[in-house]
């Protein structure tokens, strides 16, 4: 009776312990969700309204979703075609604000997919970026919330918005196309141009 007993308590810490090494991001108190998603970890809390439990399914749904992703390789010259689209998008913020977000949004997009992440809609991809890029995919959200939204009678407001978006979605657009082919980068943001202030473009980022 007592080796019956010690073997099924041996089972039982073996289950526990393999239970850990397998589920090290769901631990009590979501502490290896909170350090892995960062400030995503946060707006699923806050869109759970409190939630922990909520987010922590959200947020654990996704690591098992997307954590094995590994990015596609750039095409050769592609580097200078998507960085040289970005410039002419912050360029274009001095005359029309909206406009470069629009092609922000449009450009990001394209480089999300020809990374090769997921392209079945943008909340399945934006789930997938903030797996590997947690402290940057707000910025791509930004930019898509905004892009092609129209709300006369706040020009000055609304351009200080956009200018906003613009620098935090830079972020992320630097993090797509330096990442690795052959690991998940989850690199910290990229140093990106200054944009130029309103009225002489929109600002220098600090």
């Amino acid at each position: 009776m007592t080796v019956l007993i010690i073997i099924i308590l041996s089972v039982a810490v073996l289950a526990a312990v393999a239970l850990a090494l397998v589920r090290p991001t769901l631990a009590p108190g979501g502490t290896g969700l909170r350090r892995r998603f960062g400030p995503e970890y946060e707006r699923a809390v806050a869109r759970h309204q409190g939630d922990t439990k909520a987010a922590h399914r959200e947020l654990g749904n996704r690591l098992r979703r997307h954590r094995r992703f590994r990015p596609a390789a750039l095409p050769p010259g592609a580097h200078e075609r998507y960085r040289s689209r970005w410039a002419r998008a912050q360029e274009q913020f001095v005359d029309s604000p909206a406009g470069a977000i629009a092609e922000a949004d449009q450009l990001i997009n394209q480089l999300i997919r020809e990374r090769g992440y997921p392209s079945d809609g943008y909340g399945e991809q934006l789930a997938a970026v903030s797996v590997h890029h947690p402290r940057d995919v707000d910025g791509y959200r930004q930019v898509h919330l905004l892009a092609g939204r129209e709300e006369p009678g706040r020009d000055a407001e609304r351009t200080e918005d956009l200018r906003a978006a613009l620098l935090a979605a830079r972020h992320l657009f630097d993090a797509l196309l330096d990442e690795r082919p052959e690991a998940a980068a989850t690199a910290a943001p990229g140093a990106g141009a200054p944009i130029a202030a309103s009225g002489t473009g929109a600002g220098s980022e600090s």
